[in-house]
């Protein structure tokens, strides 16, 4: 009697992150607790907002989508994420090895970050985060209400099951 395939998640989540951001690699142990609290009925957006000041967050950005059109988008951010310094240190190059170890169609990866066929869509995501108030990451959006996780992310798990507990009821 499952019929999710149609259903449309009652939550949706919007997080948004960089995948050069310390942060943001701090926050996954909680976007892990949603994940497996709420399932499919709080859907996970990553947004894009890469900061000038990591110079490689831009082209893992680009990464990212490059994942999720090849259906691996989260396992390919949390991999990223969790090596951040060796991200750091070898920048694109990095980029296309996580997607070999993923098993994932590196040179494809490797020619997405040359044609830069994902840029619009990352340029996108930063234009509408700075239009909504965003400066920092991550921050999360949910039911209207903006969360930023960039200077503490004390207490935002607990505050983001408040609203969706509230949506999902």
């Amino acid at each position: 009697m499952n019929d999710s395939s149609s259903a449309r998640p009652a939550a949706v989540l919007d997080v948004w992150c960089e995948l050069q951001c310390p942060e943001c690699h701090s926050a996954l142990d909680d976007l892990r607790a949603l994940r497996a609290r709420y399932g499919d009925r709080l859907e996970l957006r990553l947004r894009h907002f890469p900061l000038e000041k990591h110079k490689h967050a831009f082209a893992a950005a680009q990464a990212a989508e490059e994942a999720t059109e090849q259906g691996q988008a989260w396992p390919y951010i949390e991999a990223v994420l969790g090596r951040v310094e060796e991200l750091n240190r070898q920048g694109e190059p990095f980029l296309v090895e996580v997607a070999r170890e993923l098993g994932l169609d590196a040179e494809e990866f490797d020619t997405a970050l040359i044609d830069g066929r994902h840029i619009l869509i990352v340029d996108a995501d930063q234009a509408e985060g700075k239009a909504i108030g965003v400066t920092g990451t991550p921050t999360y959006v949910i039911g209207g209400e903006l969360l930023d996780g960039g200077k503490s992310q004390q207490g935002l798990r607990e505050r983001i099951e408040e609203i969706t507990d509230r949506l999902l009821t």
